[in-house]
């Protein structure tokens, strides 16, 4: 089969989407000196709509849709995204696959004056709005204020050297990427991530044979285990911007190790699981860890949820 000989790249505008398919970019025309790429960015709405939670406008769908209808109409051949962005169910004329290996998943704790969340006195004030992390936090270090923190890294970077936060919570993958690997203070080792965190995907149209051919040779066979076993944990639990939901798979040799929580935002109710298995069953053990997690208090946990009366704010 006839591999493309030139690829248009549907990415967001961000700095962090920029990077990353700089990434994409440079490791295809590595591997196929030939290949003419060229960037197709835009401004989602996700990227636009910073002064409300994304569960309230529409959740991750926000930060993928645009660059969907660019593959839609042929102004694109590829989009890549950062997974942890991309909802459960992808849109049945599209492909996904992970690109490369994993940066380090987990969330990093970043502050001008204190070394880690313990070291945070109470009352200080904590940026954060993701429901995954401020249920952990919450649950964890309950004396720490909670304030909600959108816009990109820079943006979020900012609001903290403006003094407006004693310390933030962002993705590790994200800061390295982007060269601020030294902001990290200490890395949430104990708080299980977001689905999909640190693995970069690349989406497009299911019949282009061609591009599945191209990308084949860049997926990682253990990054491609964890995002399938994370993700079909949020399949089962309906994972989105409005659940406090995590899940990490960590693969050595064979074996696979899946991690995976779910609560109210405010802590008071958590439930957690483990499953370990062989990697090529990634999927299937997600799905069975997706249901313990139900089992164990999650449809009661989501119930609480869809009642905000009850369970405290859903967003």
């Amino acid at each position: 089969m006839a591999l493309p000989n030139a690829l248009r790249i549907a990415t967001r505008e961000s700095k962090l989407a920029l990077a990353q398919t700089h990434l994409v970019g440079e490791r295809l025309r590595a591997r196929h000196p030939g290949l003419a790429v060229t960037n197709v960015p835009m401004t989602t709405k996700g990227d636009r709509v910073l002064d409300r939670p994304l569960a309230q406008v529409g959740g991750k769908g926000l930060f993928v849709k645009e660059l969907e209808v660019a593959l839609d109409e042929d102004r694109a051949d590829i989009a890549v995204h950062s997974l942890k962005d991309v909802p459960m169910v992808v849109p049945a004329q599209f492909a996904l696959v992970t690109f490369g290996q994993r940066e380090v998943p987990l969330d990093a704790f970043v502050s001008n004056r204190y070394g880690s969340l313990a070291e945070l006195p109470a009352g200080a004030r904590i940026g954060t709005s993701s429901l995954r992390r401020e249920c952990q936090l919450r649950r964890a270090f309950p004396r720490l204020e909670i304030r909600a923190l959108r816009g990109n890294v820079n943006t979020r970077l900012a609001k903290l050297d403006a003094g407006e936060y004693d310390a933030i919570i962002l993705a590790a993958a994200g800061l390295r990427r982007l060269g601020f690997g030294d902001r990290i203070r200490a890395t949430l080792d104990d708080a299980i991530p977001a689905i999909g965190q640190g693995i970069l995907a690349i989406e497009y149209r299911r019949e282009r044979d061609d591009l599945a051919a191209l990308l084949a040779a860049f997926e990682e066979a253990d990054t491609a285990a964890a995002a399938r076993a994370e993700r079909a944990v949020g399949l089962v639990v309906e994972g989105s911007c409005d659940v406090p939901l995590g899940a990490y798979a960590s693969v050595s040799g064979r074996r696979l190790t899946l991690d995976a929580f779910l609560g109210l935002p405010d802590g008071t109710r958590f439930v957690r699981e483990r499953i370990e298995g062989d990697a090529a069953e990634g999927e299937a053990l997600g799905t069975r860890l997706g249901e313990r997690l139900l089992e164990a208090g999650g449809r009661e946990i989501l119930a609480q949820l869809a009642q905000p009366e009850r369970g405290g704010r859903v967003a």
